[in-house]
């Protein structure tokens, strides 16, 4: 049946990040035909520089953030938001305009450009981990945490550097279309769907132990056995370390402690068995890993905010555009 795109309006800055502002057009672009239209807008349609040193020319100025569904203010690397914490006015107004209708997206040091138009007073966000005392100093009433890839804080989502861009304009096409058009998205983009951990397994740190000592190799083995009971005790030996090396290095390298990694794996898996088959909820709840409906849904309303069924119903319907 016939339908509008929904329109991704990105917004350029002097001295914007040259991966961020392509980001949302590639991501976006490969969700499929039909479904997202982006376009860029600049201060008064202006060309602006890149922090590479050549320039890009927009499509638009500022007033194409009236008809925007989503607002995408990619990183930059200077400008008063970002040395000064200040912004202009007619940016300000313009972007504060756009929220009342809009959702509003940052990356990485995007993020100091809605926190200079005071679209993140009072609200939960992140930035690049590098840039942390900077913001705290410029926008203290921002409840900043930097240990995350990104946060959705319903309609304004912020991500920490340029590639946790890519992890957040993933999550914006699953939010929208289900998990199985953001999978086809990520596999386009040669991207994984979904990053476990946070930002501060990026984080600048003495060398890592010698070779042989990761723990990625069990993380695949664990993936094709989130139906079984697993243990810290199973997985170190898998690893060939004892459980506190293990635990030590699993923490260091996906930023989550085994458990905690395993119950996210798994709170995946049983979203994408519920968009895509048909299966009871209990055996849903089984090829998860979680045994019972009632851990099910104890673990997914705590992620997602929904029960279940809720679940299926929503992103069913949301990915039935083809």
């Amino acid at each position: 049946m016939p339908y509008e795109p929904h329109r991704i309006v990105v917004v350029g800055f002097d001295d914007f990040a040259t991966l961020d502002f392509g980001i949302p057009g590639q991501v976006f672009s490969s969700a499929g035909t039909g479904r997202y239209e982006a376009v860029t807008c600049t201060p008064g349609g202006r060309p602006v520089w890149c922090s590479a040193g050549y320039r890009i020319l927009p499509d638009h100025d500022l007033d194409v953030l009236d008809t925007a569904d989503t607002v995408i203010v990619p990183g930059i690397h200077g400008g008063p938001p970002f040395t000064e914490g200040t912004l202009d006015k007619e940016v300000a107004e313009a972007l504060r305009r756009a929220a009342g209708h809009a959702r509003i997206v940052s990356i990485c040091t995007g993020a100091f450009v809605l926190a200079a138009a005071g679209l993140l007073d009072d609200r939960p966000a992140t930035t690049h981990w590098r840039h942390v005392d900077r913001f705290r100093a410029f926008y203290p009433r921002v409840l900043l945490n930097p240990d995350v890839l990104f946060i959705d804080d319903g309609d304004v989502l912020t991500s920490a550097g340029s590639a946790a861009g890519i992890d957040l304009c993933l999550h914006l096409v699953r939010r929208d279309h289900g998990s199985e058009v953001a999978n086809s998205t990520a596999r386009r983009c040669v991207a994984p769907p979904f990053r476990e951990g946070g930002q501060s397994q990026f984080i600048e740190r003495p060398l890592p132990d010698p070779a042989g000592m990761s723990t990625a190799a069990t993380r695949s083995w664990t993936l094709t056995r989130l139906h079984e009971p697993l243990d810290l005790a199973a997985m170190a030996a898998h690893a060939r370390m004892s459980v506190r090396t293990f635990t030590r290095r699993f923490r260091e390298e996906t930023g989550l402690s085994p458990a905690r990694w395993v119950t996210g794996q798994r709170v995946e898996h049983a979203r994408h068995l519920l968009e895509t088959t048909d299966l009871p909820v209990d055996e849903v709840a089984r090829l998860a890993g979680f045994g019972t409906t009632v851990s099910l849904r104890q673990h997914l309303h705590a992620a997602v905010g929904v029960a279940p069924l809720s679940y299926r119903q929503t992103f069913r319907a949301a990915s039935g555009i083809s």
